[in-house]
This record gives structure tokens, sequence and C-alpha cells, in this order.
């Protein structure tokens, strides 16, 4: 596919990650409104919930975007989302006959505030990038005990805190926990020491589910997609995680990016799992190609200084599909939400500067990274800013996400000394 052409001047740019092609949905508000549902067009954002109101945009089970978030949109179902899409793709191209009213809905992105996009009802976090997972295993198991028995089997994961959800830009909290060295006989109660970032793709259920479906039926149900970086305390899942996995190492928060990519947007860029070392059974096995080709990139930047990217790699390094993963949860009969959100787990490729944590750039600590400014780092201090991109790269356009962005701020005062 080409690019599509806009009356919007700056969706027509090779550079813009909001092309006519993308139409990702947003929450926003500016000085002079409230927030209200969006989507991206070149640098200007289209109010939907005017459009909606002036009879520009209009869904059957309507109004639908009187509120600030999109679930209800989410909850209608993939014939609504791409009747959606369809009649603002008509809005927004050349030629439209509504260009004069919707071009006075258009607001600049560099005016607005974001939002959290949708309201998030569940969250679970998988374990399922191959070169993570070994990467990790062979730290703390040795190369030959890396993966665990099940994980060519079957994607791993856990639940997480959907009430530790926030939007980009919003600010992050270094966690108080349980720490225990190795030289110490008992866990003292400390500020994280080795907090971290995890380099993810969010995808968002829109349909739900009652009972288990199967891989096209994930995929089917499957509303959008999202950055995501599931921030870690290491040292305090380090003494918890035995035997039940991470706990309040990952509780801390999860940021997301802004704007939903919708699976219409991607669905050009569509790349099969890789080869399988067993064969999946039935009910995960793959069915075409699940997942997508989105280059991704992690930049870190000291307080007022300069960024280094630190990090680089590609979504279709993932072993399990979002759909996998989500047709894997429903298997126990687990019903799945409307506004559900599931975590890819780390991404990571194969080479040395494709590692989508600190914990494997710099080998647990004990290879640290030098950054452009000359410091180094083996983990996020105070005052460092994390920041992860993504983009999909068509003919003379891109798929893009906005900003997944995060600033590490000082551990609070001992919450539990008054």
């Amino acid at each position: 596919m080409t690019l599509l052409q806009s009356w919007v001047a700056s969706a027509n740019r090779a550079d813009t990650q909001f092309p006519l092609n993308n139409l990702p949905y947003g929450v926003f508000s500016t000085a002079h409104s409230d927030p209200r549902c969006g989507v991206a067009i070149g640098d200007m954002i289209l109010d939907v919930q005017a459009a909606e109101e002036q009879g520009l945009i209009a869904i059957a089970e309507g109004p639908v975007f009187d509120v600030p978030f999109w679930n209800e949109i989410m909850e209608l179902g993939p014939d609504t989302w791409a009747d959606l899409r369809a009649q603002l793709t008509a809005l927004l191209a050349s030629g439209s006959a509504d260009q004069d009213a919707a071009s006075a809905l258009l607001v600049p992105q560099s005016d607005a505030t974001m939002h959290m996009p949708f309201l998030v009802s569940e969250y679970t976090d998988f374990y399922a990038g191959r070169h993570h997972a070994t990467n990790v295993g062979t730290m703390f198991r040795g190369a030959e005990n890396a993966l665990p028995p099940n994980w060519l089997h079957i994607p791993i994961g856990y639940n997480g805190r959907a009430s530790s959800v926030v939007v980009s830009g919003t600010d992050v909290r270094r966690p108080w926990g349980q720490l225990k060295s190795p030289d110490h006989d008992m866990p003292a109660f400390l500020p994280c020491r080795r907090f971290d970032f995890e380099l993810e793709m969010g995808a968002i259920v829109g349909s739900s589910s009652d009972g288990p479906v199967s891989v096209d039926e994930a995929d089917d149900m499957i509303f959008g997609y999202v950055l995501l970086n599931d921030w870690s305390a290491r040292d305090i899942q380090a003494w918890e995680y035995q035997p039940l996995g991470p706990f309040q190492a990952k509780a801390t928060a999860t940021t997301i990016s802004p704007w939903i990519v919708t699976k219409a947007a991607l669905d050009p860029f569509r790349v099969d799992t890789p080869a399988r070392e067993f064969e999946l059974l039935p009910h995960l096995r793959d069915t075409g190609p699940m997942l997508y080709d989105i280059e991704l990139a992690v930049d870190l930047a000291p307080a007022g200084k300069t960024a280094t990217t630190i990090a680089r790699t590609n979504y279709r390094e993932m072993y399990y599909s979002a759909a996998q993963q989500l047709a894997h949860h429903t298997t126990s009969g687990c019903p799945m939400n409307s506004g559900d959100l599931l975590g890819s787990g780390t991404i990571s490729g194969a080479e040395k500067h494709q590692r989508g944590s600190l914990l494997e750039l710099s080998w647990g600590g004990k290879e640290p990274l030098t950054l452009n400014t000359g410091e180094t780092r083996s983990f996020i201090e105070d005052g460092d800013t994390v920041t992860m991109t993504g983009a999909a790269k068509g003919n003379g356009y891109q798929i893009g996400f906005g900003l997944c962005s995060g600033t590490v701020q000082p551990a609070l005062p001992n919450p539990y000394e008054r």
C-alpha cells in the first residue's frame, strides 16, 4: 500500500507518524476543552466528539463519543470499527465534500494534552520473547536451563495491575520494597536500586468473550495496539518471584503510548512468527502471519541532557503473537473484557543492541552502557527519561504510535516512618 492523500497537508509528509493510512485513536484536552476523543492526522487532531455532534460521522448505536474514552466504540465490535474507519478516511481524504466543516474541528497536537485513551479493565503481561527469555534465563539459571520446560509450548504470563497503567508523559516514582542482598541474612525495606524498563507492545481487547476462543477469533477481538513500557524493579523481583513470579516488582507503573493504532492500519505489515522448535498444540497453532513488522527504539536521557538511543529491535522478534496470547488466556474459560490490556513481554533481538531492557543491555549490571553524554548506566537513575518509539514503514509513509515516555522521580521518604 502507498500513501493515501489527505487535505490535511502535514498528513502527506513522509516523516509524519500519522498519515491518512493510520488514523489512530486517542483522548486529548486543550486549554479550552475537557478531555474528549480524537483522531491523529498529520500534526493535527480531529475532534471526534464535535464531528459526531455536527453529523460529520455517525454510529448507529450513537452517540458514542460523549465520553472521554474509546471503550464504547470498542464494545461494538469489528463491523462498527470498520465502518468508523471508513467514515473517517472519507472525511479526511483529499476531495472530501466536508473538508470545510471538518477543518474547523482540527486542533494542533502541540496545543493538546494527551490522556489515557481507554479505561483499562484488566492487565496481563506475558513473557513471550524468546531472546529476552533466553538472556534472562541464562543470567539466572545458566544457558543449559535458560528456558523453562513449558516455554516453547505456551505463552507464559501473569496478571498485573490495571490500576497502575498510565499514559505517556506521566512521571514514575521509584518504588520501595523488600530487597535481599546475597551477603545479608535478612531482607531490608529500601528504595529499588535496580529499576528498569521493558520494551513491549500492548494489545487492547475490544470484543468481550465468555469461554475459550480460537486464535483467529482472538485476532478478531483485538481493537488495536500501543507501545508499552512495563517498568520493573529487578531487585524487588529477585527476592519475591519464587515461587509465584512478579508481584510488587511490576506494580509501580506501566506506561502506554497515547494513540491506539488499529489492526486495519497495521494489516499491510503482517509477518510470520518464528520457526517453531516444537509444533504448537492445535488450539495455539499459527493460522497465517500473526505478527507485525514494527521497528522499535528506546532512548534514555539523563536529567537535562541529550538522549542516547540504547536499543533498536522489531516486534516481529516475538515468539507468540497477541492473538495466541489472548487465545491461551481464554483456554480455562476465563472471560475477557472489552478494555483488557495484554503486554507482549519484552521484545529483544539476537544482537546486543536489540535487547529490550537494561537488565539485558548491561547483563545484570556487569557490562554498564556508556551514553553519549559520557555517563554510564546499569539501571535507571533518578531523573532519567526513558522514551520508546515505534513505526511500521510503508512505501513513502509510516504508521507511528507517538511517544511512550516517562521520567523516573526519586523515591518518597519511607512511607512507614511517620
